[in-house]
């Protein structure tokens, strides 16, 4: 196939080389929805947000400058520690105790001549629609599900059918370790997160017979004496997860247990990382995915390329633990998800449960991961969270049985509800077990 001319943008000779891929057709270009002449020009205009200015969102926001987007805003609330300056290239020591969102953006802007980057140093939950309907892509860089799930009920939530700018591409990367993520979410179009929260299950707890009797993993070596040698005995009064003077008993307790069992790989940074939960951050991880989504941005933007969800995969999953692997494939829309389906989500109970057994498991199933419910059936409130008058009401009906003592049957639909998602209901059908 023939190379198209190069259509050159206001500053030919810095995006030589970028405007051969955006403004000219290649061996994968859809031709009816591509346009090389006004492809600069657009990506010039184009707004994009950010979310996130830690160690994904630094990457995200020095590619998408080099990649010719020109007017940029980013949210982050937290402030620079100085744990991040191993990774967060954007900081320096100097910079610790100042917003993230503030230093990076000003860092792009000095070494990128011409972009525009605006910062929020907020939560994405302090703007409302009108504030996100301003922008083309979205790009979020987070490590917080409960962040996700919000932005991508709001997007999903602003699409309106009969207006096409309504529709805000979700472009989500996420890390953990030397694994990743990339992937495309079409507001009402394709997947969206929700349908793929099972993907984002949480950690399953170790037994404590396992942890009391046999130890397989230094892992759980640690886990026995943060749990178990603790709880006996007492060395202070409250564990401190940032005090080192903690961490060092339970490293020597979990280190002595290790022996016991010939278990080795108990080290002093493994006892920070399983206490406190910490998963390693890894550099090569994060550009690696920020690449991905930076490269899906500029192919929604000029559509010199199919992108990922058009038309069908849309799920970039990345592997670096043994040497590289990457595999994409189409995660499919579900009819009962919550916030992009119409149909009310199976869910199998016990009808001997109590209402408050109920409550509690919503927190632990990888298909909800609600926090704080408020559960209502057709025609009651059976308990509300808040506002606190009407949880003290409620209340009482946390010690009934679901059948006997609430009276619900089986094939029953409840709504249920989170102040982290106030856009979303959850419909859920019951099946007695």
């Amino acid at each position: 196939m023939s190379a198209g001319p190069v259509h050159p943008s206001s500053e030919p000779a810095r995006w030589k080389y970028l405007d051969r891929i955006r403004t000219r057709p290649g061996p994968f270009t859809t031709p009816e929805m591509f346009s090389g002449e006004t492809s600069a020009e657009a990506m010039d205009k184009m707004k994009i947000l950010v979310i996130g200015a830690g160690g994904l969102g630094c990457e995200l926001l020095k590619n998408l400058a080099l990649s010719g987007f020109k007017n940029i805003h980013v949210i982050d609330m937290d402030t620079i520690d100085i744990s991040n300056l191993n990774r967060q290239f954007l900081f320096r020591q100097s910079d610790v105790g100042k917003f993230k969102a503030e230093v990076a953006a000003a860092f792009v802007e000095k070494r990128v001549r011409g972009v525009k980057i605006t910062p929020h140093n907020c939560k994405i939950q302090d703007f409302d629609e009108d504030f996100y309907m301003q922008f083309q892509i979205v790009v979020c860089g987070l490590d917080s599900i409960e962040a996700r799930r919000w932005i991508n009920a709001t997007l999903v939530n602003m699409v309106d059918e009969t207006v096409e700018d309504s529709y805000k591409p979700l472009i989500d990367g996420g890390t953990e370790g030397f694994k990743g993520q990339a992937r495309v979410i079409l507001p009402t179009i394709t997947s969206c997160l929700e349908c793929q929260l099972d993907m984002h299950a949480p950690r399953a707890a170790v037994p404590l017979c396992t942890l009391a009797s046999i130890p397989r993993q230094p892992e759980h070596c640690i886990e026995w004496a943060h749990v178990i040698a603790w709880d006996k005995e007492k060395p202070f009064p409250q564990l401190d997860k940032d005090d080192p003077e903690h961490i060092t008993w339970l490293y020597q307790k979990a280190l002595l247990r290790a022996k016991e069992f010939n278990i080795s790989g108990v080290t002093y940074s493994l006892t920070q990382g399983v206490v406190k939960n910490i998963i390693p951050a890894i550099a090569a991880t994060n550009s690696v995915i920020a690449a991905a989504c930076c490269n899906e941005a500029l192919k929604i933007a000029t559509n010199c390329a199919p992108y990922l969800g058009y038309p069908e995969n849309n799920y970039m999953m990345y592997s670096g633990n043994d040497s590289i692997y990457t595999y994409t494939f189409k995660h499919e829309k579900k009819d009962d998800c919550p916030v992009c389906g119409v149909s009310a989500r199976e869910l199998a109970v016990d009808p001997k449960w109590t209402l408050q057994e109920l409550v509690d498991s919503f927190a632990a199933r990888p298909e909800a991961q609600l926090k704080k419910p408020s559960v209502r059936a057709e025609g009651k409130t059976l308990y509300m969270q808040s506002p606190p008058s009407l949880e003290e009401q409620t209340r009482p009906n946390l010690e009934k049985t679901l059948a006997e003592g609430l009276g619900l049957v089986d094939g029953q639909e409840i709504g249920v509800t989170d102040p982290a998602f106030a856009t979303v209901s959850f419909k859920f059908r019951l099946k007695f077990t």
